[in-house]
Parts: C-alpha cells; sequence; structure tokens
C-alpha cells in the first residue's frame, strides 16, 4: 500500500538531517537494492530512477545518488525515508539515526519536540532499550562524527564467550548439539565480524541447521564486515542447496555488498554455475519488477557474467520495466564485450539499437552489430546509411557498404546517399561514396546534380572531388541551369574560380537565355560578379527579353555592382524588349544612387521606351521625387514636357498618382500646368479623375506663373468641375467643392 501523509506530524527538518548525516547513511545503507524496491513502490520516488541508480559501480555511490534524488523530491519523501523506510530496511541504521534525534543539538530549538515526535514517539513500542551487557559501538560501516553526551545503539549483541561455542557447533554442523546450547542466546548476534550464525551455516551448506536458525528467526538480511548476506556466503562457496533453502525462505537476490556485488556475482566469479543457474531460474519465477541480472551485466559491461547467466537459462531478449532488452543499454554505453555476448547469444538488433550505435560513433561497436547481428531489415540499414551520410560519420558509412548496404539506394526524398552528403558539404562521406562505387550522374527530383548541389552550399572539398572524379562541369539541372548559375546565385566565388578552371562555360544559358553574370547583378553578388568578369563574362549579354545584367542590377538598385559593369564596358543605354533602358527601370523604382551612378555615365536621361515614357515618367507615376529631381537637374529641365505616346507629361502622371510636393516641384521647375493629353484632359483633369485631392488642392491653388484653366473641356466636353463632380468618392465631392469656391460658384 502507498504511504501518504497525514500532516498531523509536521517536521520540517527531515532534510537537514538528512543532509547532516549523509556521510554516515552512505556508508551505512548495506541494502541499496530493499531500499530503492520500498521508495518505489510505496511512491517516494518514480520506478526511472532505478536505472539512474544502478549505473553506478559502488555501493557509496548508489547510496549517494539515493540521498540526492531524496532531498531534491523534498521534505515528505525525507521524512518517508527515516520513517518508515530506514527502519524497516536499515534497523540498526535507523537506532543511530533516532539516537542522533533524541540528543539532537539545542540549536533546534522549539523543533526538538517535533523531530522526536516523529522519530521516536510514533515508534516508541519499538524502542529498543539497552542492557547492562550491551557495548556502545557504531553500526558497522558508519563512522559518525559523535555528538556531545551522546551514544550510539546497535541492533545486536556483540558476541561474548557464551556465543563463540555456538558459532563452533554451527560450522561443525552438528544440528543436535546446536539445539541443546542455544538456549536463550541471541539467535542474531554478531562475532568481530559482524557475521550471524546463519551466515557461518550458509558459508559452510548446513542445510538443516540453516532450516533450524531460520524458523528460530534468524534474519535472512543480516550483513556482516563486506556486507554480504547469509545468500552471498553460501553463493561464494558454491553451497547450491543452502543457496536453495535461503531463497525459498525469501532471501534478496538483488543485494548489493559493499563492492557493489549479488550473490549470483560472487558464485559466477568462483564459477559456481548450478548457483548462477538456480538464481536465474528465481529471478524468471518472479519478474514482477522487470529488473534482471542480465540487464545489470550489460550496463555495467560485465560480459563474464553475463555469458555465464546465458549459457545457466538467461532470455537475451528479456524487457525491463520500460521495455528495454540488455542489448540496449550495452549499446548505448558502448560496452563492446557486453554486446558481443549478447549478439552471440542471439539477441535481436532492432532500429533503436542502431541509432544507439551511430549516436556513439563507435564504429567498432557498429561493425560487431553487422557482423553477429541477424534478421536486420534492409530498410533499417538504408536507414542508418543515410544517418551515417547526415552526421558525417565516412568509416560507418564504409561499414554498412561493405556489409552489402546498397550504395546508390534512394531516401524518402529521393535523395542517394551521394546526394545528401554533397548538399551537406560532407567531403568525408563523399569520397568513401565515390571509392564504393556512388553513381556521379544520379540527380535529386528537381534535377539538381550531386555539383549542383556542391555548389549551393559552397563545399569547395566536395566540388573538386566530383570534378576529379571527372563529373561533368556543364551538367544540366533544373532549367538547364549549370553548376556555375547555382554558384553565383549563392555568390561562391571559389567554387566558380573552380569550376571555370575545370571547363565550365561562363556565359552558358538557361532556358531563358540567361547567364551566370545575370544572375549575380540581379542577386547583388559584388564577388561573384567581380569573378565572372574577371573570367570574360559577357557583360553585355542579352536574355530572351533582352536584359542585360545591368538592367538585372537597376531593379534591385545595386549601384556598386552598376559600376563593375560599367567599368568593363557595359552599355549605359541598352534596351530590352521593351525598349526601356537600366535607367528607366530605376527610375520606377526610385533607386536614386543607381540613377545618379547612371547618369554620371552618361545614360540617357530623355531615352524613350516602346510606350514613349521617359525615366521621368516613371519617377512620376511612383511619387520619387528625389529621382525626378535628379533628372531634371541631369536634363536643365528641358525635358520636363515631353509626353509619351497617350501625349502625357510627366506633371499628368504625377497630379494622378504622385502627391503635391512632386506636383510643386515640377511647376516650379516650368512644367505646362494646362497640357492637354490625347483626350485633352490637363494634369487637373487627371487629378480630377483619380479623386487626389492634395495634388488637385496645389494645381488649384497654383498662382505662380501661368494659372490652371477652369473652364477646359476634354474631348468628352468636359471642365475638371465636372469630371470631379462625377466621381464617387469623398475625396471627388471634396474636389468640386474646392472648384467652385475657387470659380465663385459658391460661398
Amino acid at each position: 500500500m502507498p504511504l501518504h501523509g497525514t500532516g498531523i506530524f509536521t517536521n520540517p527538518y527531515a532534510i537537514e538531517v538528512l543532509q547532516s548525516k549523509k556521510k554516515e547513511l552512505v556508508a551505512g545503507i548495506i541494502n541499496t537494492d530493499d531500499l530503492l524496491d520500498w521508495l518505489i513502490e510505496n511512491r517516494v520516488i518514480s520506478p526511472d530512477k532505478r536505472i539512474a541508480v544502478l549505473n553506478y559501480r559502488t555501493r557509496e555511490e548508489m547510496n549517494t545518488r539515493v540521498l540526492d534524488m531524496l532531498v531534491s523530491c523534498g521534505e515528505r519523501a525525507c521524512r518517508l525515508f527515516f520513517y518508515p523506510c530506514l527502519k524497516h530496511v536499515e534497523p540498526a541504521l535507523y537506532n543511530y539515526i533516532r539516537s542522533y534525534v533524541s540528543n539532537v543539538s539545542s540549536s533546534f530549538g522549539d523543533a526538538k519536540r517535533q523531530l522526536v515526535g516523529y522519530l521516536l514517539e510514533r515508534d516508541k513500542d519499538e524502542i529498543l532499550k539497552n542492557t547492562s551487557k550491551e557495548v556502545d559501538q557504531p553500526v558497522q560501516s558508519v563512522t559518525p562524527k559523535k555528538e556531545p553526551h551522546q551514544k550510539l545503539q546497535t541492533q545486536t549483541r556483540p558476541v561474548h564467550n557464551e556465543l563463540a561455542q555456538l558459532y563452533q557447533i554451527v560450522a561443525s554442523g552438528d544440528l543436535s548439539s546446536l539445539d541443546k546450547a542455544i538456549g536463550h542466546s541471541n539467535i542474531n548476534g554478531i562475532n568481530v565480524s559482524n557475521e550471524t550464525l546463519l551466515h557461518i551455516a550458509a558459508a559452510h551448506g548446513h542445510v538443516r541447521i540453516i532450516e533450524y536458525l531460520l524458523n528460530k528467526g534468524a534474519k535472512l538480511e543480516a550483513r556482516d564486515n563486506k556486507g554480504q548476506s547469509p545468500l552471498h556466503r553460501a553463493a561464494e562457496k558454491g553451497h547450491t542447496a543452502a543457496a536453495k533453502v535461503l531463497l525459498q525462505a525469501g532471501a534478496h537476490i538483488y543485494a548489493l555488498d559493499t563492492e557493489s556485488r549479488t550473490p549470483l556475482h560472487v558464485a559466477s566469479q568462483n564459477n559456481f554455475f548450478p548457483i548462477v543457474k538456480l538464481m536465474v531460474k528465481e529471478e524468471a519465477r518472479n519478474d514482477k519488477r522487470k529488473k534482471s541480472f542480465l540487464h545489470m551485466a550489460a550496463l555495467r559491461d560485465e560480459s563474464k557474467i553475463a555469458e555465464s547467466l546465458l549459457k545457466c537459462g538467461a532470455v537475451a531478449d528479456i524487457k525491463d520495466e520500460k521495455n528495454r532488452t540488455p542489448l540496449i543499454h550495452a549499446i548505448s554505453l558502448g560496452n563492446l564485450n557486453t554486446v558481443k555476448v549478447l549478439l552471440e547469444a542471439g539477441a535481436k538488433v532492432d532500429v533503436d539499437m542502431i541509432d544507439a550505435a551511430l549516436n556513439g560513433n563507435n564504429q567498432s561497436l557498429i561493425k560487431l552489430i553487422l557482423e553477429y547481428a541477424t534478421g536486420i531489415s534492409p530498410t533499417v540499414l538504408v536507414n542508418a546509411l543515410f544517418k551515417a551520410v547526415q552526421k558525417n560519420q565516412h568509416r560507418t558509412v564504409g561499414i554498412l557498404i561493405e556489409k552489402g548496404t546498397d550504395t546508390n539506394t534512394r531516401n524518402e526524398m529521393q535523395y542517394t546517399p551521394l546526394l545528401l552528403a554533397a548538399e551537406l558539404g560532407h567531403a568525408e562521406s563523399v569520397k568513401v561514396l565515390i571509392t564504393k562505387g556512388a553513381h556521379l550522374t544520379d540527380r535529386t527530383p528537381n534535377m539538381n546534380s550531386a555539383l549542383h548541389l556542391a555548389a549551393q552550399t559552397g563545399s569547395l572539398s566536395v566540388a573538386k572531388l566530383l570534378i576529379d572524379e571527372g563529373m561533368d562541369v556543364n551538367i544540366i539541372g533544373c532549367g538547364d541551369q549549370t553548376p556555375l548559375h547555382i554558384a553565383s546565385f549563392h555568390n561562391q566565388p571559389s567554387i566558380i574560380e573552380a569550376l571555370i578552371r575545370a571547363g565550365s562555360k561562363v556565359n552558358a544559358v538557361t532556358k531563358e537565355g540567361i547567364t551566370p553574370l545575370h544572375i549575380a547583378s540581379q542577386r547583388g553578388n559584388r564577388e561573384t560578379v567581380e569573378c565572372l568578369l574577371q573570367n570574360k563574362a559577357g557583360v553585355n549579354a542579352k536574355d530572351r527579353l533582352m536584359r542585360t545584367p545591368l538592367h538585372m542590377a537597376a531593379v534591385v538598385g545595386d549601384a556598386s555592382i552598376a559600376e563593375l559593369l560599367l567599368s568593363s564596358q557595359a552599355d549605359p543605354n541598352a534596351v530590352n524588349k521593351e525598349k526601356k533602358t537600366p535607367l528607366h527601370l530605376a527610375a520606377n523604382e526610385g533607386h536614386l544612387d543607381f540613377v545618379s551612378m547612371m547618369l554620371s555615365r552618361r545614360a540617357r536621361f530623355a531615352a524613350k521606351d516602346m510606350d514613349g515614357n521617359t525615366p521621368m515618367h516613371y519617377a512620376a507615376s511612383r511619387s520619387h521625387s528625389i529621382v525626378v529631381k535628379a533628372l531634371l537637374l541631369a536634363g536643365k529641365n528641358k525635358n520636363i514636357d515631353d509626353k509619351n505616346i497617350w501625349r502625357k507629361t510627366p506633371l499628368h502622371l504625377a497630379a494622378e498618382h504622385g502627391h503635391e510636393g512632386l506636383v510643386e516641384l515640377l511647376l516650379v521647375s516650368g512644367s505646362s500646368i494646362n497640357a492637354l493629353d490625347n483626350a485633352k484632359d490637363t494634369p487637373l483633369h487627371c487629378a480630377c479623375k483619380s479623386g487626389n485631392i492634395n495634388t488637385a488642392q496645389k494645381l488649384i491653388n497654383w498662382s505662380d506663373g501661368e494659372k490652371p484653366k477652369f473652364h477646359s473641356t476634354n474631348s468628352l466636353n468636359k471642365t475638371p468641375l465636372q469630371v470631379a463632380e462625377s466621381g464617387d468618392t469623398d475625396n471627388h465631392q471634396q474636389i468640386a467643392i474646392l472648384l467652385r469656391k475657387k470659380m465663385m460658384l459658391t460661398r
């Protein structure tokens, strides 16, 4: 039954007692396994903590870990540890702690009653009283520093002369003499080695005497100076029948001595295999805890013990409380010897074990698993190969391929190991895969080759490996892109140099006629542009839309790229399919630095595209006032009223799409306020039509020089007022009100 706190006994100092007496507790806890069982069964700590404790080699390390866990669990856990856990599992140590608490320092103040109340009053009916024959001595393995006025008590009396004869009788195996001599002697008395009569009987294998002593109340789990129980002593001497009797009486098979050995350990170390077999059968009979000797051997890399267990009938794939076999523990810890023993015994290998081996990157371990394991599915091996490539465990990659895994297999993404290694830039794995016969011509689903992927990630070492193996540097990928296109996109100048030296075509074109220089210019990859130009890339090459690299740079407005291209004789006035120059594109995007650069390099500021638009038209339509200003300055205002094929001036476009500041700039610079387009619309008509109240207001109130003609009619015979009145927004109505007031039609 789980224990639950009642809230009646409050002791806020259990943690302090545990911490102050930690050294004595660590040394004094002999039955670590029993202690763990009690704490887990009563839900003081969780079951998963058992493996964490058993990972430690010595009993002292295990005890320290348990006590640290209790402190981290809080006050209630520490109280339950002292009472009833410690009293039940380690009564002698409990007596010592109880004695300490009963003489607790006055520094605890008012808490003394509570401390004594919890550790004494609840146990008052069981307080052991000292007799005049008892000698004060510390519990075995407990070496506390005595508190003032403190006397330590023990659970049992040390042996005296009246018991010495009993030890001799038990050793001789004379049951009748023992029965006559035992009288009222303490059946659990101890000698100088802390041995009880049951220890002596077990060590000599006297079955009838063992049964007699057990019937008289001899304690099964008494411990000698080495922390050994009677079962340890029987196992150590190879007394199978004695061990069997002790087991039938309930002896703890997992009890640990001071060297963290179980009875099975000592039997195996002395080659007493019948006892090992007996222990294995007992474990199989009582497997409710799902912990096995084989798990313990796997965790400790005790390969000889594991071998003995398996020979004596232990199941290689026995599961623990978390459904894990001994093999997964041995692999996870890299316990090579025990792994070999388990595999030779037929332990099964699954994907989790392969993963654990890969995580440890232990080639010897992986080779061992592949050598001895049977029945591993090809899918598991393929997954292992891709994981090894992903981790760049190139030696493991070689091992897996040597054991029969297909070098050119594909994963769920349809990548081969070589393609994955190239994309990740893992040159070591690439080298191994090439040596093992990887196909250089394999592609990803989007037609990229390993060389495309190396160019993408900028892995020069991978690229060189592939080139040295004779891979075609002009291999075509998605959209007819070569690796050089990919390297240009990702700004990889070192890859570009290697590709060009190996014969890559610097002016190779995609399906759209785009060269690597087009791509680098558009991306603003300055280092790549420099590299390509140095290698004679066509600076005025045109794609299918007649765009040059300078057009590409104009869209993104990279003036530094423009300077590089222009310095390499790029044509500043080259036109694309729509007859736009780079200056048109830059003006449209509002890139002032680029525009200024182009103007300084004799770009034609008044050039017209196929729609008759100048760069200023585009700047005006997008409200780029600062660009318009630069263009006006370059042309000394001479092209301010240039008209496109719809006979619109920049002022028409600014009135329709711009803002009042741009309109004012154009008017101040001399733009005609009453210019007519094809529809005989003035700029004011355009502002009224679009409902642009700010530009309309600026035009309506303009009084410097030429005044707006309010009565001018367009091709539909409508004045600006009529155009505004026909609009359906509030802005249109606001413009109409302004016009009426200006025209004196209303107050």
